[in-house]
């Protein structure tokens, strides 16, 4: 790769990281998992970044590979986990990893949905895109979307606590996010 596409990656990522890591976070439900999606994307996206930097929206092919790369998780679980009794050093977390697990009622919600429900729940509401750009990112046509946004939200509905989201009062982005997820 030349010194300018490096340059420009490297931009690509610092400035969309955060971002990015919080959208594989509400995917995979748990922060460590989500940056391991997160590397491993963008690590595909760098292997090809002259095809990606040229496109119209570079990020929006990285977030398909967001969750192309989750799926992948399910398919090739390699390593075992294996829990113990001591609790690991904790790491310093991203602030926009912290912002969203302090909403552990939403992720719990959004972890009792299907693979392909919760990413359609995500992509749609979340990443506030259109049924058209989030059946592109997911691969499926936009009857598809409507159909499984409309079970995962009469799921979501049935799920104890997110009621709390719907009356909320503030008025800051994430409520009205989670607002529109309801």
């Amino acid at each position: 790769m030349h010194a300018e596409q490096e340059a420009h990656f490297q931009s690509f990522v610092a400035a969309r990281w955060s971002h990015l890591v919080r959208t594989a976070y509400l995917l995979t439900g748990d922060p460590h998992d989500a940056e391991d999606v997160t590397q491993t994307a963008l690590a595909k996206a760098y292997r090809s970044w002259r095809r990606v930097s040229r496109m119209d929206s570079p990020e929006a092919y990285v977030r398909r590979m967001l969750v192309s790369c989750n799926s992948d998780r399910f398919r090739k679980r390699r390593v075992a986990e294996r829990l113990t009794d001591a609790v690991p050093d904790t790491s310093v977390r991203d602030n926009a990893v912290v912002w969203a697990d302090e909403r552990s009622v939403l992720m719990d919600a959004l972890a009792g949905l299907p693979p392909r429900q919760r990413a359609v729940v995500v992509m749609r509401y979340w990443e506030d895109l259109s049924e058209a750009e989030t059946a592109d990112v997911l691969g499926c046509s936009p009857g598809t979307v409507k159909s499984q946004a409309a079970k995962a939200l009469a799921k979501l509905r049935t799920c104890p606590g997110l009621d709390q989201f719907a009356t909320s009062t503030t008025s800051t982005t994430s409520t009205t996010n989670e607002r529109a997820v309801l």
